[in-house]
């Protein structure tokens, strides 16, 4: 089987299908896309085509790709994942971005809570080198992949601590916290596509809701005075996670869309005069 037999297995020309199969060869045959472009005749030895097949089966049984390659891009990092972690997703860009354009102290203390892949702080810590960042996960072996990626990049200034959401942390105060919690209801239909993925860093009690309203319930105590709570949430849930804000007295709440129109990220700052 050359290259090009292996590509026309799966998926129309230009459709996703296609496109998911061309990077899983890349990784298989250790070319980048311009080069299997150029190289349709190669054939693929035994073992190459061997681990491609089994890629696409897996593929076809629901796993995401990332899992088989063991890396996903996310900002401008390549991060490792694996099975103890989600998958990093575009969408939580939409996240990074938020936290990036606010007016915070050159210094900013932040942590991002239920780091998974270390995917939102070291995105933030990439950007902003002189900032204070916290990344925490309730699962040693999740902290772990988190440490390898930020050791990855070069990004040693990050401070890891393993613990469920504040207890994770020593006493401090914050400029910003920052989640990506689970926000899934048990019951969605969504999770029979997120089998392959770990239920903790998905499913939340309360339709959704519970570690949200942990994270913002709690989060007054660990804010500096005007800091700021950023949390992504499901594109459903922008008017309830609005409501408990409001509900603890925050200020300046607002819902920021994704690129496809949908409701992904809201905050709230500290109201609390110093």
């Amino acid at each position: 089987m050359n290259i090009a037999q292996a590509l026309n297995l799966k998926g129309e020309i230009d459709s996703y299908e296609r496109q998911e199969a061309a990077w899983l060869l890349e990784h298989i045959v250790a070319m980048n896309a311009l080069e299997l472009k150029l190289s349709p005749e190669q054939e693929l030895t035994e073992l190459q085509q061997q681990a491609y097949l089994k890629g696409l089966q897996r593929i076809e049984q629901g796993e995401p790709l990332a899992y088989i390659t063991g890396s996903q891009p996310f900002w401008t990092l390549d991060l490792k994942v694996t099975h103890d972690t989600l998958v990093p997703r575009p969408d939580t860009e939409i996240l990074v971005e938020t936290v990036l354009k606010l007016k915070l102290d050159q210094k900013a203390n932040v942590v991002d809570l239920g780091t998974g892949t270390g995917a939102i702080a070291l995105a933030l810590a990439s950007e902003r080198p002189q900032w204070q960042v916290t990344a925490t996960d309730i699962y040693a072996p999740t902290l772990a992949v988190a440490q390898e990626n930020a050791v990855r990049h070069g990004l040693m200034q990050v401070k890891f601590a393993c613990g469920a959401w504040y207890a994770a942390l020593a006493p401090q105060q914050f400029d910003v916290i920052v989640s990506n919690p689970p926000y899934i209801d048990a019951e969605d239909a969504h999770m029979q596509k997120l089998k392959s993925e770990p239920e903790r860093a998905l499913i939340a009690d309360h339709h959704g809701l519970a570690d949200i309203e942990t994270i913002i319930a709690q989060g007054k105590t660990w804010l500096k005075p005007n800091g700021w709570i950023a949390l992504e949430h499901g594109c459903d849930q922008g008017r309830a996670v609005r409501d408990i804000f409001a509900q603890h007295g925050f200020s300046q709440i607002q819902t920021i869309q994704d690129y496809a129109a949908n409701d992904r990220v809201t905050m709230g700052q500290n109201c609390l005069i110093e």
